[in-house]
């Protein structure tokens, strides 16, 4: 690109989350940083249309993605800040630094290390050369863990540089106060004295509308999870970003909420009490506020054995019990709802083995790292 051989601005850093859909995740953490210790750096983000009133609510500098002047700006930016794949006819300009965050300790197969590619229009073979000439223009690559480091250098086919340093956007869940808590309650509508629960499942990659937009529907029910615990507690809904449906909660208002949209889950994390996913990484960040995770698979056996696959051997290692039936969910949830987590040894293993760099200080690791 013509426009890479243009003179670089120094200190500018561009920033992209999801898709330039979200402020959100590593680079949000890692922007918020710079933006108090380092006022000498440019620092702007690359939005896509969608996202624009978002970012202008935020009050955040950013430019349009695509737009001539965006073409204009982002092959001159001295660093690029992303936590997902650019666009495959995007190349990386000479003397820039590109800083692959990525987004979430794997449990499932990632990159390289999927046999076979079940998303809609995707050929395993091209998928994974994407994979590659992506990583390729990565000069460096956030680890949250000494585990995650050994998979991504494979799954990535990455040879660069690895900064293992935990990861920026949890540095949140280790310095927060009940305030933070509170305030997060009162913005979310839900009464101080209700507990909140988080459902956060991912997505399928042979359940889908087309690429990109997914199908998700729920396999417990609401109307019985209202009589069981609608009177002391709230449901959060998070849906992950390929998901395309628009669920319809009126019947529950004030008791179920759809925060799909919620710029990011990690206010979620910190607003919950407990947490019920399946296959999607947030469990990894979840566990370093020592509270209770249950894992609803209901498909297990499928998305083990034809999807995906997993990295570590999930049930034995994960730390919350895993329930495939509305009955099994009900009676985990009376079961942790008023536990102490942190008396169960598989949590503890758990946390030692994938959080152990979880000290607040990420960020500043990583900014240190890759700032020239």
């Amino acid at each position: 690109m013509i426009l890479g051989k243009l003179p670089k601005k120094k200190n500018l850093v561009v920033f992209e989350s999801f898709h330039a859909k979200q402020f959100s995740d590593n680079p949000r953490a890692i922007y918020e940083y710079m933006k108090e210790h380092y006022p000498r750096h440019n620092l702007l983000w690359s939005v896509d249309k969608s996202a624009v009133k978002l970012f202008e609510e935020f009050r955040l500098p950013y430019i349009q993605r695509f737009t001539l002047k965006w073409f204009w700006t982002f092959p001159r930016a001295q660093y690029w800040v992303n936590n997902v794949r650019l666009p495959r006819w995007m190349p990386k300009p000479k003397g820039t630094v590109y800083l692959q965050t990525w987004h979430g300790t794997p449990l499932k197969k990632l990159g390289l290390d999927i046999e076979e590619v079940h998303m809609p229009n995707t050929e395993t073979g091209s998928y994974k050369k994407n994979f590659i000439l992506e990583s390729e223009k990565w000069d460096y690559l956030i680890s949250p863990n000494p585990y995650s480091t050994e998979i991504f250098k494979r799954a990535f086919h990455y040879n660069g540089k690895v900064i293992e340093s935990g990861y920026p956007r949890n540095d949140v869940l280790t310095n927060y106060s009940a305030t933070l808590i509170s305030n997060l309650k009162k913005e979310l509508g839900i009464a101080e004295e209700k507990k909140i629960m988080l459902y956060a499942p991912t997505w399928r990659d042979n359940e889908f509308y087309q690429k990109g937009k997914y199908k998700f529907e729920f396999q417990f029910d609401l109307q019985n999870w209202k009589k069981e615990f609608g009177d002391e507690w709230v449901l959060l809904s998070r849906m992950h970003y390929l998901v395309a449906e628009n669920f319809d909660f009126s019947a529950y208002e004030g008791m179920v909420y759809d925060v799909s949209s919620y710029p990011d889950i990690r206010d979620l994390y910190l607003a919950s009490d407990l947490l019920i996913t399946d296959y999607s990484s947030v469990f990894f960040d979840y566990a370093i506020l020592n509270r209770p995770v249950i894992f609803f698979m209901y498909d297990l056996e499928n998305y083990r054995d034809q999807l995906r696959g997993f990295y570590i051997d999930i049930e034995n290692d994960a730390p919350g019990p895993i329930v495939q039936t509305e009955q099994e969910l009900f009676q985990a949830i009376h079961v942790l709802k008023d536990s102490n987590i942190q008396l169960d040894a598989k949590f503890t293993e758990f946390k030692n083995r994938f959080s152990s760099l979880e000290d607040g200080h990420a960020t500043q690791r990583v900014v240190k790292a890759f700032l020239k």
